[in-house]
């Protein structure tokens, strides 16, 4: 038989030598993910420890013998090496920042909480998928940075997403590995009893309940909810087991311990936010808690209460197709959010609207994207493309506005430079930039040096980052074809990849629109490539399949054939479980990365931009952040903006574009060297993609962008509306009342002008408009005119926005005018409307009604 379950836990801890425990505090602080310093520190302890415990921190001090311990304390280039690390995050905790200086005076009572399914800050934590994590944990990265006054809060899985291997005819297997969270530098949040905090969560027939762990992340700390707890059936013990697992009901429980449970866990942390971050609508139940604790804090009804907190929430969503938002089904919302619903006075039927695009939709399924946009008046899409994707998405839920002016802003997404730069890099750019380059990442200014470093130096870098790289690959190949009971030569495994090659990386999720087996549309013609004399070209491929994507593992089985059975070894290789450690050797390592994704079905893509500081050139689909990235002196494009409706046909074309440009533009400027010289026209193009795109796509800039976009103005009208006796938030909730009734009303009732039939530029004309307003007064609306160019349609195109002044009223009638001057030649043309305005309320998200002319 098994040994019972115990009955009493408790934590044992091995004491360090008093000289070595700095080293204790060092591994509790995600800090040493993005001090290179730290992480060469625990790794000079025993390389072959690091490597082996997956760069964990906790678990190289927790394996050390007492002789290791003891040879260490009298290590003195260690303890020197450790003194100086321990100095700096005592230094980094509490010194000045930016939001320390340009902001904290005038926003004591900020605070901000990012909630997020996964955070990706390390591989040692593996509680991540993919781009959405790594982003998240980016994100809080930043935040400790700029000293934004913000937490996280998240899941703590205990076997994660999963291990990825492949079998001997590369399908993909997927391993769940149970993790031992007190081998993790994770802390346990305890009550003032000492014992562990305790948070629950109602289901249907029973109540779950979460412990709360804590992991440090410089200056932020992200609380992680976990359900594997006594008090809980072994089944509800598994809720938090592993990340995007299960069916359509583990997924509503999960998101219910998320946004319901993890505000109940910030009230018994004491931490009351005034802007609340949902980073994709998995979190969306957040919204749902903070209005029923609003009520309960403050004696107010729902619909006062929403008015208050949708004002101090923010939804980012990620997804630019409909199949990517978590839906559920109508009885499923209504089995386990009754109770919640009933507590803040809202049936089943009314509670539903609030997930649906259109709320009388009975059949539609509950959209978590759409609750978070019913609850928050601050949304983004994460790029200037994606944004205007996703208007178009959610135009239906704004019916009566101009698809470009459905509420959804463009904040493009970044990442941490400290965490994806190589040490080679980061030693080149000390030399040549000082500290600047860390304290101020997104400072154009401090990057424009990099065009001043010398050619010859920035090669030296990558030549040896590349050959780290292939060294790194050999290893990984190695233990790979070990594990799957195969065996080559050491003298095989030397022939895989050269140090000298144009070395192309390809890493993504695996799903099937990022068409990771483009490059096979043509075999011969890539063998061509990968094999041309001495100006050949290498890739290194990587990702992981959701495990119920049999299309995507059908790709990843596709690429591992054609490498075993295609005579390319040599030139391409398929790296297993793809990790952040993975992650990081190749942006590191890779001269060029490809992105080949459907336009425009890449929100994003974060990967392509941790390449930039390394000295990585881009190849890439014009989507997602490569659409506003991209020049011809920062990197190639495949293809342009323009698709055609086939999918097939734009394979194919983009298949060409692909090898053409390789052929034709990449090889030869690869390879272009005179006279033993470095290739200065491929060098000049990494010092310029470093020089524009490195501060621009930047978790630093990012994270700055929420700060004063979103957060700020989102905290100053959260608080003035939940001020006081809520007078404010009464007015505004009656005023949209009555606008809403008595909007039929208004009508634009003539328009008028002194247009010629010709006009010059440079000119004007008197626009006058009559407008019937009904019961409500001037001050409850704006009447405006769009002027712009008359498209092939009759519609109006690159529109401004010229707003009318009341001139006369005459009972309900209100005589409005303007002059327009021209400032553009062309047909050009104007449309009139009114809208509500009042100073409380965000008229964009909150009541979306327009009359028109």
């Amino acid at each position: 038989m098994r040994y019972p379950k115990y009955t009493r836990s408790f934590e044992v801890i091995a004491k360090l030598p008093e000289p070595l425990e700095p080293l204790r505090r060092l591994a509790m602080n995600f800090r040493w993910t993005w001090h290179p310093e730290t992480r060469q520190l625990f790794r000079s302890i025993d390389k072959r420890l690091w490597d082996e415990v997956e760069h964990n921190p906790i678990q190289v001090l927790r394996r050390l013998s007492e002789a290791d311990m003891r040879r260490l304390a009298e290590d003195e280039v260690l303890l020197a090496r450790l003194r100086v690390a321990s100095e700096d995050l005592d230094g980094y905790l509490v010194a000045d920042t930016w939001y320390g200086r340009e902001h904290a005076a005038s926003n004591p009572e900020l605070s901000i909480a990012y909630f997020c399914a996964e955070f990706g800050l390390a591989e040692a934590l593996p509680i991540y998928s993919g781009g959405l994590g790594v982003l998240a944990g980016d994100h809080l990265k930043a935040a400790s940075d700029l000293g934004l006054p913000l937490v996280g809060v998240g899941l703590l899985y205990s076997r994660g997403y999963f291990r990825q291997f492949l079998n001997s005819d590369g399908w993909q297997e997927e391993h769940y590995p149970k993790y031992d969270f007190y081998q993790l530098p994770l802390v346990l949040e305890r009550g003032a009893d000492g014992q562990p905090l305790r948070v629950e969560v109602e289901m249907p027939d029973r109540t779950i309940t979460c412990q709360v762990w804590r992991a440090d992340v410089g200056r932020v700390p992200l609380y992680l909810l976990d359900s594997n707890v006594l008090e809980n059936a072994p089944d509800d013990q598994t809720i938090t087991d592993t990340l995007y697992g299960g069916d359509e009901e583990m997924r509503i429980r999960q998101e219910m311990i998320l946004g319901i449970g993890g505000m109940r866990a910030l009230e018994a942390l004491g931490r009351k936010p005034t802007v609340c971050h949902m980073n994709e609508g998995h979190a969306a139940f957040l919204a749902i808690e903070r209005i029923r604790r609003f009520m309960v804090e403050r004696n107010a009804e729902f619909y006062v209460s929403r008015q208050v907190t949708l004002n101090g929430n923010v939804f980012t969503t990620h997804t630019p197709v409909p199949a990517g938002f978590d839906v559920f089904s109508k009885d499923l919302v209504r089995k386990y959010l009754s109770p919640i619903a009933a507590e803040i006075g809202l049936g089943s039927e009314e509670f539903g609207k609030l997930g649906r695009m259109q709320p009388n939709g009975g059949d539609e399924r509950f959209n978590m994207a759409v609750l978070a946009m019913n609850t928050a008046n601050r949304i983004n899409g994460v790029s200037k493309l994606h944004a205007q994707v996703s208007r178009g998405l959610f135009q239906a839920r704004w019916p009566d506005v101009p698809e470009n002016e459905v509420p959804i802003d463009p904040i493009t997404n970044g990442v941490h430079t400290l965490t994806w730069i190589g040490a080679r890099m980061c030693d080149l750019l000390d030399r040549h930039l000082g500290e600047a380059w860390r304290d101020d990442p997104s400072n154009p200014e401090v990057w424009r040096g990099v065009r001043d470093i010398p050619d010859e130096d920035v090669w030296a870098v990558r030549e040896r980052q590349r050959g780290d790289f292939v060294r790194y690959v050999r290893r990984r190949v190695q233990r790979d074809v070990e594990r799957r009971g195969g065996r080559l030569s050491v003298q095989s495994y030397d022939e895989i990849l050269d140090p000298r090659v144009l070395t192309i990386g390809f890493a993504r999720r695996f799903a099937t629109y990022k068409r990771a087996t483009l490059l096979l549309t043509d075999r011969d013609r890539l063998k061509r490539i990968l094999f041309n004399g001495d100006r050949g070209v290498q890739f290194v491929l990587a990702g992981k399949s959701h495990p119920r994507d049999d299309g995507g593992k059908r790709f990843i089985q596709e690429l591992y054939r054609f490498i075993e059975s295609g005579g390319v070894r040599a030139r391409m290789v398929f790296l297993e479980d793809y990790d952040m450690g993975v992650a990081r050797h190749m942006v590191q390592g890779v001269d060029l990365w490809l992105n080949n994704p459907r336009r425009p079905l890449e929100a994003s893509g974060t990967s392509g931009m941790k390449v930039v500081p390394n000295g990585g050139l881009n190849f890439s689909v014009m989507d997602g952040w490569w659409d506003e990235g991209y020049s011809p002196a920062v990197g190639w494009a495949i293809g342009d903006r323009r698709q055609v409706g086939d999918e097939g046909e734009q394979d194919r074309l983009d298949a060409q574009a692909l090898y053409r440009t390789l052929e034709d533009q990449i090889v030869p400027r690869f390879y272009q060297k005179l006279n033993g010289d470095p290739p200065r026209a491929w060098v000049e193009m990494i010092k310029e993609s470093m020089a524009r795109l490195g501060p621009q796509f930047s978790t630093d800039r990012m994270v700055k962008d929420y700060a004063t976009k979103f957060y700020l103005p989102a905290h100053a009208a959260y608080m003035r509306l939940a001020s006081d006796d809520l007078s404010r938030a009464w007015e505004a909730f009656h005023w949209q009342a009555k606008v809403r009734a008595e909007w039929d009303a208004v009508k634009v009732v003539s328009v008028t002008d002194d247009l010629g039939a010709e006009n010059a530029l440079g000119g004007a004309f008197r626009l006058v408009a009559e407008v019937s307003l009904g019961s409500l007064t001037p001050e409850d609306v704006a009447v405006e005119a769009l002027v712009g160019r008359v498209g092939a349609n009759r519609e109006l195109e690159d529109a401004e926005r010229v707003e009318l002044d009341l001139a006369h009223r005459d009972g309900s009638i209100g005589r409005y005018e303007a002059t327009v001057t021209l400032r553009t030649a062309g047909l050009r043309g104007y449309v009139v409307r009114v809208r509500p305005r009042h100073d409380a309320v965000r008229v964009a998200t909150e009541l979306p009604l327009v009359a028109w002319n």
